[in-house]
């Protein structure tokens, strides 16, 4: 397929042009067709919004408020009424404004709201008319008298411009990558894969709206999950291609071995994350379905892109790969040889030699980060989270003032039956209750309202909700339930508390079984699987000292609170299937040198320094991208990005560089055992090929190449050292030249090679060479002249 792809570039690329304008087109005419269907059955809450909707149909148009304070007098007072009461006419004049209420005062008169009730639903009202809404109400503002508005409608003229963060993310990444790799079209391949993976994926996401349900933030959370994985696919491949040129290998050949190797590890890889994304089934959740399908649809694609799109974009570029210094020194030097060199092998030296103190501090370090996790509350971000310079956010802040922090989340006990009693005088007399009023029963339900005294995200409201539900209502022998926004968020929260541990068990089990086959072994897998722990009690001890305990929330202008009750569910999918993804890149190359030298100390330390790098530029891309939804202005966003980074961050910089080689130094060959009955039972799954096997101590060499070294002048060369390389740049074997300049090599196998003469007195010398069924005879000459 490779070779397919790198062979017809023009055909492969325009049939990925044209799928991209295709659905681009029809995701345009089409539109988006997305549902925020919620429910959740079986829980207080939605018993009462069921009686509500029988009792009380609801309006089909969004209501949103207007709130206005003064600073001296009170509401009442002619100058204000001269000014906002204009306003409200104006606005209740305004096509698609279905009604405007009359002003309520707060008891000290210094603060009023009033509603707005729009035509249509929040995702239907025109922007433009929220916008007139908005400046009208703004210009009612003077000297002493502030106007804000709250509400969903308002909240979205206040959404950072689409593509924004995404965009942010792709500048960021597109640094990381020209100061990786030091090319311009290196740098550009990646970020071409995430564009064309994203932009499809978000086009699609927008057609499937139309045939199942799909949440408004569903394409944001595929945006972010495609550009990570996006680019950092196409980083491994595009990584393993240029290795295999300043290698000697020519441009086709390389594409064809990078892809045969990085890229059946890619599609390892994105497999995982796909099925750690569906894991989010198992909370059966409704909403939860439509994102994953967005997430999965934008990962499949984007690993179709880096499998078959790069390659094609390889044969476009063929050498360009490399930056015209790399080519030069490449044509000057010749290809490179031995085993990985630089600051990535020294550390994974290090770590090989002192693994108990490496470990001990990275566990440490984890450790101390996972402390906040212990506290961590789920529960709903509401307008009160926003950033303080919106006007929902002080608008908010303005009625909790006014009217009390209980006003923002009114709780609604519900009844089925027109009469109840004493159970609003109960209710009143609960501690934590501010204001309780009943409405005249309709159909047979009566609803009471009841005000908290303190805010919605509050432990305390929470309590008193439990409170009236176990004490109260019994107490008073009258069915009701409780319901409002409020207490759904709890149940929420409670439901997706209960149905945790079984999502965490099937992902982690998932990863498991995945892991024991590809790499053959119970240690590795079950190490796999503890460090996903690690990784996410750490990362969410980070999400609960910012968001929930609020250290340097005022740099993200946020103020804070509990962690939105979904979130785990979205960042343990998230990462666990990126966790997989560095693991699988990481321990697949040490098992590759494992299986040909059996050897596990060697087989730890070249794997921890031929991918610490590629791993560790790959995480600061995925921190970058992640970072960069800070800016969505969407609060939930801003944790997902956030927390998402952390882990990333050690994930990649902590466990895979540092816990994880350590901790296989430290286990040695056990790291590879597997029962002998289960190495029967279990299917061959090779997530990268072995490239040409050297022969073990049972097997012998099945041929060899031998000949002379020496000079112009017929002179035999003494302790030349020879190499011989597979076409994917790893060595084979090794010799130097007798005092006649005569050496053999042991070769695997019939195919091509390259032979690799240096010394200190000539030039180097590197050439291709094939070997077939005979042994291959193969003088070489050295000179002072440059690399044949």
């Amino acid at each position: 397929m490779a070779r397919w792809c790198y062979r017809h570039r023009l055909v492969v690329l325009l049939l990925w042009v044209g799928a991209l304008v295709g659905l681009g087109a029809g995701g345009t005419a089409l539109g988006a067709n997305y549902s925020n269907v919620f429910s959740l059955p079986d829980t207080d809450s939605t018993r009462a919004y069921d009686l509500m909707n029988k009792a009380f149909p609801q309006a089909s148009g969004d209501t949103d408020t207007v709130v206005w304070r003064t600073t001296s007098g009170t509401v009442s007072d002619a100058t204000v009424r001269s000014r906002i009461d204009p306003a409200l006419k104006s606005i209740a004049g305004m096509e698609g404004v279905g009604q405007v209420s009359a002003p309520v005062a707060s008891a000290d008169g210094r603060t009023a709201y009033a509603q707005i009730t729009f035509a249509e639903r929040a995702d239907s009202v025109p922007k433009d008319l929220v916008q007139d809404v908005v400046d009208t109400a703004h210009d009612a503002a003077g000297a002493g008298l502030k106007v804000e508005l709250g509400g969903q409608a308002i909240t979205r003229i206040q959404e950072s411009p689409q593509g924004l963060s995404e965009g942010v993310g792709i500048l960021a990444a597109a640094v990381v990558l020209f100061l990786a790799f030091g090319a311009f079209f290196s740098m550009l391949l990646p970020i071409t894969i995430a564009i064309f993976g994203v932009g499809m994926g978000a086009m699609s996401t927008t057609l499937l709206s139309h045939a199942t349900d799909i949440p408004e933030f569903a394409p944001l959370l595929g945006s972010l999950i495609g550009l990570g994985v996006g680019i950092d696919y196409a980083l491994f491949i595009v990584t393993r291609h240029r290795k295999g040129i300043l290698r000697g290998q020519n441009p086709e050949e390389s594409a064809v071995t990078a892809l045969n190797t990085s890229g059946r590890a890619v599609l390892f890889a994105g497999g995982t994350v796909v099925i750690a994304l569906a894991g989010m089934l198992v909370m059966r959740l409704s909403f939860l379905n439509g994102v994953v399908i967005a997430t999965s649809v934008t990962v499949i694609i984007s690993v179709l892109a880096a499998t078959t799109l790069l390659p094609a974009l390889f044969g476009l570029l063929g050498p360009r790969v490399l930056s015209r210094r790399q080519r030069r020194r490449l044509a000057a030097d010749g290809p490179l040889k031995g085993d990985a060199q630089g600051a990535a092998a020294r550390w994974s030296g290090y770590v090989q030699k002192r693994p108990r103190s490496v470990a001990l501090l990275a566990l440490v370090v984890m450790g101390i980060l996972a402390i906040p996790v212990f506290s961590l509350r789920l529960g709903a971000s509401d307008q009160g989270n926003q950033p303080q310079s919106t006007t929902t956010r002080q608008a908010y802040d303005m009625l909790a003032e006014g009217f009390g922090p209980g006003f923002n989340g009114p709780l609604l006990v519900v009844s089925p039956q027109a009469s109840t009693g004493d159970l609003a005088q109960r209710i009143k007399a609960t501690e934590g209750v501010a204001q309780v009023s009943a409405a005249p029963p309709s159909h047979g339900v009566s609803v009471i309202q009841v005000v908290p005294t303190t805010s919605p995200q509050s432990k305390e409201t929470a309590d008193l909700i439990d409170r009236i539900r176990d004490d109260v209502i019994p107490a008073s022998h009258v069915p009701a339930h409780v319901g409002g926004v409020t207490a759904t968020f709890k149940d929420f929260a409670a439901v997706t508390g209960s149905r945790l541990p079984y999502f965490v068990a099937t992902i982690i089990g998932l990863g498991f079984l995945l892991l024991l086959v590809a790499f053959r072994s119970l240690v590795v897998p079950l190490m796999a699987a503890i460090m996903n722990l690690v990784a996410a009690a750490a990362s969410f001890g980070v999400l609960v000292a910012i968001f929930q305990w609020g250290w340097g929330a005022n740099l993200l202008d946020a103020k804070a609170g509990p962690i939105t009750a979904f979130l785990p569910v979205i960042m343990l999918s998230l990462l666990f299937g990126l966790s997989m993804d560095y693991q699988v890149f990481l321990v697949s190359r040490m098992h590759e040198e494992w299986v040909h030298t059996r050897d596990n100390a060697r087989a730890v330390r070249i794997g921890l320094a031929e991918t610490s790098r590629v791993i560790n530029c790959a995480a600061l891309i995925m921190i970058c991208v992640f970072s960069a939804f800070v800016l969505s202005g969407d609060v939930e966003g801003a944790m997902a990005g956030i927390g998402l980074a952390a882990a990333v961050a050690l994930d990649a910089f902590i466990l895979r560089t540092a816990l994880v080689p350590a901790a296989m130094h430290l286990l040695g060959r056990s790291n590879w055992w597997l029962p002998a009955g289960l190495e029967k039972r279990l299917p061959h799954l090779a997530v990268e090929p072995h490239e040409d096997p050297t022969p073990t101590k049972e097997e012998t060499p099945v041929q060899v190449i031998h000949g002379f070294v020496r000079t112009p002048e017929g002179d035999p060369v003494a302790e030349a050292v020879l190499t011989l390389l597979s076409p994917g740049g790893r060595q084979l074997d090794r010799v130097t030249t007798l005092a006649d300049g005569s050496y053999i090599l042991a070769v695997p196998s019939p195919g091509p090679y390259l032979l690799a003469a240096t010394t200190g007195l000539y030039e180097p010398l590197a050439r291709h060479v094939h070997v077939g069924d005979e042994p291959l005879v193969h003088d070489l000459v050295l000179s002072g002249a440059a690399v044949q």
